[in-house]
């Protein structure tokens, strides 16, 4: 039996921890939370072992199921991640796989890795798309939510918040303690 760890194993595995150190630096980078970085990268060096090590052996369809079962189970079993955490875990797995298993050259490997890393990059920064927030806020005027005053609403909340409030959602209203709920959306600075 042929053994599954030769030079190109540690060639592939060094190109996978460099593009996923670097991909997740990126993420750590504009989102500062640092106890998912640190799990990405290992969950990222744990799904190309796994992965590169089974490849070698002939796996039945049943095993392969169950193996995509635990890692099911492991999450659902953790706590919710947001959007952008689901993005960034799906490319550390989708490189890590790609590493693994991926019948390219090398630097076919680290042009892909590279690729991925510049346009997650990319999108993380102002060139593309514009860095918002939103807030959830009750608002008392209820009378300016109507949607013929949209700019004076507009107006008032740029002004009583010093946010470059763009758009505003009304999620609900309250006629009985005359409120609203309203989602602004506004700009941010590049320091906020």
């Amino acid at each position: 039996m042929e053994s599954a760890v030769d030079v190109h194993f540690f060639i592939r595995l060094i190109i996978n921890l460099i593009s996923v150190f670097i991909l997740i630096r990126c993420y750590y980078a504009f989102s500062h939370h640092r106890e998912n970085a640190a799990s990405f990268i290992l969950f990222g060096v744990g799904v190309f072992l796994v992965t590169a090590l089974l490849n070698s052996v002939t796996v039945s369809m049943g095993f392969a199921f169950g193996l995509f079962a635990v890692f099911s189970m492991l999450r659902y079993r953790t706590e919710a991640l947001g959007i952008k955490e689901m993005t960034y875990l799906f490319l550390v797995i989708a490189m890590a796989l790609l590493a693994a298993v991926g019948n390219v050259a090398h630097w076919v490997l680290a042009c892909l890795n590279g690729l991925v890393i510049a346009i997650a990059l990319l999108l993380e920064t102002r060139m593309m798309l514009p860095l918002c927030g939103e807030k959830d806020i009750e608002y008392e005027k209820i009378d300016l939510i109507h949607t013929d005053r949209q700019d004076e609403l507009i107006a008032d909340l740029r002004s009583r918040t010093g946010l470059d409030v763009n758009r505003v959602d009304v999620v609900s209203v309250s006629f009985l303690r005359d409120t609203a709920q309203l989602r602004m959306h506004y700009r941010m600075e590049q320091g906020s």
